[in-house]
């Protein structure tokens, strides 16, 4: 008895596999998979449940012989009633496929049956297995795909790439010049070569966010992203600071995470945040090593004028957290703080002690205990446990902020490492014990309210 566009809703929300499947139920069901305005057809739908790890090349083959398939049917002229505003297909790069797909996707944009596109190329191989000689000949699939289904590059949207070497192609022309309505940016390991440069200046580029996972960029240098709104970098290899800004007058929100290795060195977050005007949003996560940013306090206020939101996370459990508190001083227009303490028993072993410099807890000489943030509304501790350190900086917070609202604490987020090879119990207040915590918190100072969240 429900209309179309409330089963069509409900369609849009499972996989593109188990929307054809539904065709079968009735007469009236026989053509709702076809009036789909928004699609995904994921190439991982298609493997075996359960999907061993690796998965098998012939699985791999199987599933994207089905998801070939699976997209020829879905924009079969003859079976569709409507447009699709946006296809997103996320595939292996193996044999022909990605080939017969552009033909079909460049069919349906000259059709006029296809509007947007987005496409993401996976590779089961692990980053640390996988070869130059492979990733700079994935590089070249990419190029001559992009050069032989131009319609298909018009109305790229989305791209998000896996183990590829530009390094004997201009990446940026390959990226950035063709893909003129790119709006999303994604590169898992993908790079011009170890600790090379890369250079965006792009002041047509239509860019807004941009994801970068494992590059071993030497330095990224964004020089003109007049529409970025929205950066992040996971774990990069440059010694120094890896990234620098130029025009980016729409960089609203900034994260980066990286675990310090021996021989990377810290650096003042003020000159990498220079050339940033408007990031309301920041995240800085250390994993659990040593700090990879230098002590700083009233430097940072030219950057973080307009911050809102800043979140502090993977700081190793038997560090001292109160250094962070420099950062409300250079932020007084700050509302969200998260901290997040780091403890994992998993990354206790010879291959951490080979790779990463000793934890040593920082100590920053700076006097903040005059300052006041009276726009702090609510802090945030994740991985909370009754340590002295904690209650500490807990309390120093409320000393600074006489306008705080809640506090939430958290308990640690799971780690399935751990849970296999530790029976670690959870350090988190139990229930009997949390009103005495809250009183520990509180120690006569008002009180906001405080929330425990298992």
């Amino acid at each position: 008895m429900l209309t179309d566009d409330v089963l069509l809703c409900i369609l849009g929300r499972v996989s593109s596999r188990m929307a054809v499947r539904t065709s079968v139920l009735s007469k009236r069901w026989k053509y709702l998979p076809w009036l789909l305005p928004e699609l995904t057809i994921d190439v991982k739908d298609f493997l075996p449940d359960p999907c061993p790890d690796p998965v098998e090349a012939k699985h791999i083959e199987e599933a994207m012989v089905s998801l070939t398939k699976a997209t020829r049917t879905f924009l079969a002229n003859q079976q569709r009633e409507s447009t699709v505003s946006n296809l997103d297909i996320r595939l292996y790069l193996i044999n022909t496929f990605l080939c017969e797909i552009g033909s079909l996707v460049g069919d349906a944009v000259d059709g006029g049956l296809l509007k947007e596109f987005e496409l993401s190329v996976h590779d089961q191989t692990d980053p640390r297995d996988c070869s130059d000689e492979n990733m700079l000949q994935r590089a070249e699939e990419i190029d001559r795909f992009f050069s032989a289904y131009p319609s298909v590059v018009h109305c790229l949207t989305w791209l998000s790439l896996q183990n590829v070497n530009f390094g004997k192609l201009d990446m940026n022309h390959v990226l950035l010049d063709c893909c003129k309505e790119l709006k999303h940016l994604s590169l898992y390991q993908c790079d011009t070569g170890m600790w090379s440069l890369f250079r965006i200046d792009a002041p047509s580029s239509k860019i807004c966010v941009l994801e970068l996972i494992k590059c071993r960029f030497g330095r990224l240098e964004v020089v003109c992203l007049p529409k970025l709104e929205k950066l992040s970098w996971d774990t990069w290899v440059s010694e120094c600071a890896p990234l620098a800004f130029g025009s980016v007058p729409s960089l609203e929100e900034l994260e980066l995470s990286c675990g310090a290795i021996c021989d990377q060195h810290a650096f003042k977050l003020s000159e990498l945040l220079h050339g940033t005007t408007s990031i309301h949003t920041l995240t800085l996560d250390f994993q659990g090593e040593k700090l990879w940013v230098l002590p700083e306090m009233k430097q940072l206020s030219t950057a973080f004028n307009k911050l809102r939101e800043l979140r502090v996370r993977g700081i190793f459990v038997e560090f001292d957290i109160l250094w962070t508190s420099a950062f409300l001083v250079a932020a007084p227009s700050i509302e969200v703080l998260q901290i997040e303490v780091w403890e994992h028993p998993c990354d206790v072993d010879d291959a951490r002690e080979g790779s990463f410099s000793e934890r040593k807890s920082p100590h920053w000489e700076m006097d903040f205990h005059d300052s006041k943030n009276l726009l702090l509304k609510e802090l945030e501790i994740v991985g909370f446990k009754s340590l002295e350190q904690q209650f500490t900086f807990i309390r120093s917070v409320l000393e600074q902020s006489p306008n705080l609202q809640k506090i939430v604490l958290r308990e640690a987020e799971k780690c399935d490492y751990c849970d296999d090879a530790f029976d670690v119990p959870s350090k988190f207040p139990k229930k009997d014990e949390q009103d005495k915590v809250a009183g520990q918190i509180r120690d006569g100072m008002f009180s906001p309210q405080i929330i425990f969240d298992e």
